[in-house]
Parts: C-alpha cells; sequence; structure tokens
C-alpha cells in the first residue's frame, strides 16, 4: 500500500470545489487531456455513479473506470478505479476557509499482487506530479468560475 496526498488552498466557495471534482463532466473540464466520457451507470453524479475516462498523456490514450463509492455534498467524495489489478482508492476532502477552500486529495492504492505491493511506492513517487497538476488545474478552473 502506498499514498499520495495532494493539498490546495483555492479561492472558491466550497460548493464549486466540489462540483469541480464530484462531478465527472466538470473535472474533465478543469484537467487536462480527456478526449472521452462515457456513463457506465444510469446516474451521471453522485454516489453510485460509474464512469468510463479516457485520457491523453505524453502522446498514449489511457481509458480507465471509476466509481464514486462515497458522496457528501460540499464535504467529501471517494472515487474508487482499479487498474492493472491495483485498486485506487481516491478521497477528496474539502474544508472552507475564509478565502476559499482547503482541498485535501488522499489517493491510497492497494494490491494483492507481491511485485506491485513493491513498487507501488515508487509509481506514487512518479505519478504525484501528475495527480498534483490535476488539483492544479482543478484550481485554476474553480477559481477562473468563481469569479
Amino acid at each position: 500500500m502506498a499514498t499520495i496526498t495532494v493539498i490546495r488552498r483555492i479561492g472558491a466557495p466550497a460548493q464549486l470545489v466540489f462540483q469541480a471534482v464530484a462531478d465527472p463532466r466538470r473535472f474533465a473540464q478543469a484537467i487536462a487531456g480527456v478526449t472521452e466520457l462515457r456513463f457506465l451507470s444510469q446516474a451521471t453524479a453522485g454516489l453510485g455513479t460509474r464512469f468510463r475516462q479516457t485520457r491523453e498523456r505524453n502522446g498514449k490514450a489511457m481509458t480507465m473506470d471509476f466509481e464514486i463509492t462515497e458522496y457528501e455534498p460540499v464535504s467529501r467524495v471517494r472515487i474508487h478505479n482499479v487498474t492493472h489489478d491495483t485498486e485506487w482508492d481516491s478521497v477528496f476532502s474539502l474544508r472552507p476557509t475564509k478565502t476559499g477552500t482547503q482541498l485535501t486529495v488522499q489517493m491510497t492504492t492497494h494490491s494483492e499482487k507481491p511485485l506491485a505491493r513493491v513498487l507501488m511506492p515508487l509509481i506514487c513517487l512518479l505519478i504525484r506530479k501528475p495527480v498534483a497538476r490535476d488539483i492544479d488545474a482543478v484550481k485554476t478552473w474553480c477559481e477562473a468560475v468563481g469569479v
């Protein structure tokens, strides 16, 4: 198991920040590289929403399936996916501040495969910067929309 944590202070209301991270359509607007978003459930937002997202990174397309497994409006959303036999559990927690919102993202990995368990801390080190870039993009998007 390994964990990535990214914390950002965003100059926008918690409601807007929550929508940006909890609504797959808004998240796709805020971050770079999403080329396709398809819903796999009747729900398109909220608990139980399942969706498939294709992103292009470094010239390569990567498609992943996600499910919203926890949804507490304006407070917390948990999104789960499995990639290459590794579970990724991402929790987005929001806390209103005097000047906006503090967003904390904690991504935890888990795999039953011994090699994956050994490599996960290294993989998390490698993807921490792209995850931080996504959260910075959410910050930029929220602050631009919130004006």
